[in-house]
Formats: structure tokens, C-alpha cells, sequence
């Protein structure tokens, strides 16, 4: 790929990056922040794989950034991963949600390594934030 065209990117995305920032979401950007943060992780985190992709994306981190900052029962750790951008980040979570296809944008929340609740593209893009808000909520309301 060219440099223009990845510096294109680069700045395409900074504020996709950004909201979730905002928000509290740690990123991690390469495959041994990944490793290093799994491997050394306790309690409850929710995973937000981020993604350019409008339909979904659009819903999707609003959709987080809210539910995170309104529900009673929070998880212990917020982290992001971007598909498509951070690669080799995202290929090295994804290796932790086991039995599951890759999806993005995506969102999983764990206990320690195990996903205990996932929701794939398909139940972002076909619902309203609301719909995708009370899926989050209540995942953290029943594991966090």
C-alpha cells in the first residue's frame, strides 16, 4: 500500500479511535498488548472491536460508550482492538474468543480468558443503539 493512502487511513480513523478513548476503552494496538494484557488479566473486561464499517460501526461504538457510561454494574477493564487497522492486534484477540467467528465490529465481554457473552455484526447492524444498549447492559448486569 502506499504511504498516502495509510496516512490516509490513519487520519480516517483517528476519531473512531477516539471515542472509544473517551469513553475509558483502553486500546491495544499491537499483538503483545494483547498477549501481555490477557495473560495478565483478572476479573471482567469488555472487548469493543472496532471497525470503519459504517452500518455497523456507527451503531456500535455509541452503542458501548453509552452503555458504559450508564449502567449500574460495570466490567472491570475496557479495551479495543480495530479491525482492519490494528491487525495483528485483532487477529491476536480474536484467538481468545474461542468457538467464535470473526466479526466486526463486534463486542465481547469475559471473565478472566472465557467470553461469556459476544454480539457479532449481525446483531449490531439490525437493531437500534437502544436494542444494542440493553444487549450490553445486560450482559454486564449478569456477569460484572
Amino acid at each position: 500500500m502506499s504511504m498516502a493512502y495509510e496516512e490516509y487511513m490513519r487520519q480516517l480513523v483517528q476519531p473512531m479511535r477516539d471515542e472509544l478513548v473517551r469513553a475509558g476503552f483502553k486500546e491495544l494496538r499491537t499483538s503483545e498488548e494483547v498477549e501481555q494484557f490477557m495473560e495478565n488479566v483478572e476479573g471482567t473486561t469488555f472487548v469493543v472491536v472496532n471497525s470503519v464499517c459504517g452500518c455497523a460501526a456507527g451503531l456500535a461504538r455509541p452503542a458501548a460508550t453509552q452503555a458504559v457510561l450508564i449502567s449500574e454494574k460495570k466490567p472491570d477493564h475496557l479495551v479495543t482492538v480495530f479491525a482492519g487497522q490494528d491487525k495483528e492486534a485483532t487477529t491476536k484477540m480474536r484467538e481468545y474468543f474461542v468457538g467464535i467467528e470473526p466479526s466486526s465490529p463486534s463486542m465481547a465481554l469475559l471473565k478472566g480468558k472465557e467470553v461469556v457473552h459476544f454480539i457479532p455484526r449481525h446483531d449490531i447492524e439490525a437493531n437500534s443503539m437502544e436494542n444494542i444498549m440493553n444487549n450490553i447492559m445486560s450482559a454486564f448486569e449478569k456477569h460484572c
